[in-house]
């Protein structure tokens, strides 16, 4: 992948010990960023993270915090700021979620996928912009969900999370744009990544058969479209979210199917 990035720019993921997260850490490095990894402490998928990032001759250090908790928050930015001297990406990806139908879901199930999702997501937003400010320009990408345009079943918790993450992105963008921070969501669909595999071990032919472009996402599909957002080519881009779906969540629940 390339960008029109001419410098090494400072890069700070959240939740990128793996999966998704993983793979937008990769695609920022490759696009010429030092990306910092974020994930909780004790984690050994940070340091899997950077050593992958590393042995492709690219730059990445672990940050270790919780984006539940505003003074981890404050450090992991301060951390960057101070290895870099800037912070030029932000990518809100920590998240959690729990399959508990609605009336079961206990309030810690909530709390901690509020927390961690959509309070992380403004924690973190907030830190990085307060130092974006006084650069004059940054750019601040939330990774929201399929569930931001539709409803799932028995994860309510994460839903909610993640419908809020995709308003606060509209308002963060319209806050933030006279300050030259951009503030983009990118919602993916179907993606195998461990995680979904464990859901369903035939996760990709599950998905993949009604996907209009029959198949399923894969992290490098999302970073993709992360890396761009983070480049000088979407730099009129601000308070959008873009579908990384195979067109999954455009397509109505026809009862029937026209062709193959």
């Amino acid at each position: 992948m390339t960008t029109d990035q001419t410098s090494a720019r400072a890069a700070l993921v959240t939740g990128a010990g793996g999966g998704i997260g993983r793979g937008i850490a990769q695609a920022l490095a490759e696009a010429g960023f030092e990306v910092a990894v974020n994930d909780l402490e004790g984690s050994p998928g940070a340091d899997e993270t950077v050593a992958e990032i590393r042995s492709a001759g690219h730059q990445a250090y672990v940050v270790r915090g919780d984006v539940r908790s505003a003074a981890d928050v404050t450090a992991m930015v301060d951390q960057v700021v101070q290895r870099s001297g800037t912070i030029d990406v932000l990518v809100n990806n920590a998240g959690v979620q729990t399959w508990t139908p609605l009336l079961d879901v206990t309030e810690e199930e909530w709390d901690l996928v509020i927390a961690t999702n959509l309070k992380g997501c403004f924690l973190c937003t907030q830190a990085a912009a307060r130092q974006m400010r006084g650069q004059g320009r940054g750019s601040i990408v939330n990774i929201g969900s399929g569930c931001n345009k539709v409803a799932f079943p028995s994860l309510v918790a994460y839903t909610a999370s993640k419908g809020g993450i995709e308003m606060f992105t509209k308002v963060a963008a319209v806050e933030l744009g006279p300050l030259g921070i951009r503030v983009n969501c990118v919602a993916p669909g179907a993606i195998e990544i461990p995680r979904t595999r464990l859901e369903d071990p035939n996760y990709a032919e599950t998905w993949g058969r009604i996907s209009p472009l029959r198949r399923i996402g894969l992290p490098e599909d999302v970073a993709r479209v992360v890396a761009f957002l983070a480049s000088d080519a979407a730099s009129f881009v601000t308070g959008q979210t873009i579908w990384v779906d195979g067109g999954l969540f455009s397509q109505p629940p026809w009862g029937y199917r026209a062709g193959n």
